[in-house]
Order: structure tokens, then sequence, then C-alpha cells
């Protein structure tokens, strides 16, 4: 299943030959039927959405347009009914055989708010962590870098990776069901990476900046994307319990005390690009993604604060070198 993306991250002569075999065992263990139940069912899924004809993917006002679009009415709703068994679709938009897979976040918006503030990705070799169905991979291999390798553990994202994957040639981007804390940390190979809507989860995100820096090379950059609240250097909301109906978020900084976090622990040239509150256009419901978004998570009389009587979700951006 996911010998294509080893055969060519080995090819690359870049130190991570020796990080692969490690993790090779990993992703044929998280990638089992007998750690999953649902796995035998969406595989099976994976294997309806197959086509022989793979294109090269195309870029259309944001949506993904991958496979052939012109392909039958009645073939298009067997694929969209696969394809829904599959929700949530958290991060696109895709076409898929001229199916319209409208995903709960608008991913393209966040593409466009970064893709003017970092150096060029031709040729380079790139990890984006927490990378969902990989939506930015195929971004990034798009704007020409040699491996475009995201990670995420949640195995459905893996299997839409892969739906997708499925119907594109020579493309640099790979998915790997692998947690960050899954990554040994004694090679640099990364040109850069790319850290987006997770810093918030983590329960000690220095730690985490700290080993984001050891797997970049030395003129490597950090893309970092996450939650901020307003204040000064010294400011970091910690939610009593839930923010935005989220349970995993622990901090959220200031940009200002974001950036002395990633100075902090030895990153160069740190600067914030991007601050931008979320916004229903970008976070809705879909009828691919019908669970609880954006509209559910604000207060219903004063969508300027969360549920919990948080400031709504504000996000910045942050660019840093090693």
């Amino acid at each position: 299943m996911f010998q294509d993306a080893f055969d060519t991250i080995k090819s690359l002569d870049s130190g991570l030959t020796k990080w692969i075999e490690i993790l090779e065992s990993v992703v044929e263990k998280r990638f089992s039927v007998d750690g999953n139940s649902d796995l035998a069912d969406w595989l099976e899924i994976l294997d309806m959405l197959k086509h022989t004809g793979q294109k090269e993917p195309v870029v259309e006002h944001g949506k993904l347009i991958l496979g052939d679009r012109n392909t039958s009415f009645d073939e298009q709703k067997k694929i969209e009914a696969f394809l829904l068994k599959l929700t949530p679709w958290r991060k696109g938009p895709f076409d898929f055989h001229g199916v319209f897979v409208d995903t709960e976040w608008r991913s393209d918006f966040k593409w466009d708010r970064i893709v003017n503030h970092i150096r060029p990705l031709k040729d380079k070799t790139i990890l984006d962590i927490g990378c969902g169905n990989g939506y930015h991979c195929f971004r990034m291999a798009d704007s020409g870098a040699k491996l475009a390798l995201g990670i995420d553990p949640y195995i459905k994202n893996v299997v839409q990776f892969l739906a997708m994957k499925s119907v594109v040639c020579n493309s640099s981007a790979f998915v790997l069901p692998l947690s960050f804390d899954d990554l040994p940390l004694d090679v640099t190979p990364f040109d850069s990476i790319f850290s987006m809507g997770l810093l918030y989860h983590r329960k000690s995100p220095i730690e985490h900046l700290q080993n984001i820096r050891k797997l970049l090379k030395d003129d490597g950059e950090l893309i970092l994307e996450t939650l901020v609240a307003e204040g000064d250097e010294n400011t970091v909301l910690v939610p009593e319990d839930r923010y935005a109906m989220m349970r995993n978020v622990w901090f959220i900084p200031s940009p200002p005390a974001l950036k002395r976090w990633v100075e902090r622990v030895g990153f160069k040239n740190v600067t914030v690009v991007d601050i931008t509150p979320t916004t229903f256009e970008e976070q809705r419901k879909t009828p691919f993604m019908q669970f609880d978004s954006l509209s559910e998570f604000l207060d219903p009389s004063d969508n300027s604060k969360t549920v919990e009587g948080y400031p709504a979700p504000v996000r910045a951006v942050i660019i840093a070198k090693k």
C-alpha cells in the first residue's frame, strides 16, 4: 500500500533511508485490519474507487481536479456514494472524476495565505505534520516539491488520500499513517516543515517546536499556523475545558508570545506573516462533513465568542528559519 512512498523516499539519498526503515514496521502495524475494525470496509471502498486511468492533477480556483471529469453521470453517482462513506472530509476541496467533494475547510484559503511568504518549494524535501487527507501535500507537489510527505495518525484521512492518489500520476505527494511522535529525531532531512492547525493540540508546544527544528536542515524553514489570542508577549489563553467544543486545545498564545516561543527554541528571522479570523466561508458543514462545524462552535447570539465564551477562532502564520 505504501511501497511507492518508501521507494521514493529511499531514492532521495537525503538521510531518510534509515528513517524509513525504522518506520516501515510502524506503518504496517498502524495500517492493519487487526488494529482497526473499520479498515477492511474502507479498503473495499478504496478498491471500488480505483480507476485505471491516471492523470496529472490540476488546480482550478483552489480545487484539486483529479481523474476524468468526463466520467458518466451514472458512474459519478456511484463514486459519490462511495466517497460519502468516507466522511467526514475535512480538507479540500477536490473534484474526483467530476464529483465535487465539498470539504469542511476551504484549505485553499490557508494555502493562499502562506504561499507568497514561503521560499520556493521546487526540488525541496517537505514534511507536513498532521496533514489530514493530504490536500496541502498535493499543492506542495504541484509547486514542484521533490518530496511532499504528509503524516497523519487518523487512518480514515490516509484512506481518503489514497483514494485521491489512486487517479494521480507522477505526483511527489505521499501520506503515511504516522504521528509526529513516531518520527526519529536523529536525522535532518527536510528543507521545509509545515505544522498547520496542530500546535494548540500539543500539551508541550515548546517541545513540539524543538523537535521540528531537529528535523530541519541547517538552512531549513518552518511554516507554522495555529490559533492565536489577542495580547502581548506574555498572553496565553489556557481554556478551562473545551475551546470551540474541542477537548484537546491546551495553549493559545498571542502572536507576540508565539513569536517569542519560536525564537526561544532557536529559530531565526521569525516573522508573523498573517493573522486571519476564521469565517463561515472557510469552515462550515457540507454534504461531505455533516458534523458540527464553526457555526455550532460559536455563540449564536454573539459570533465574536465561542460557545464557551472565549474569543472566536483567529489563526496566525509564522515563518522562521533554522
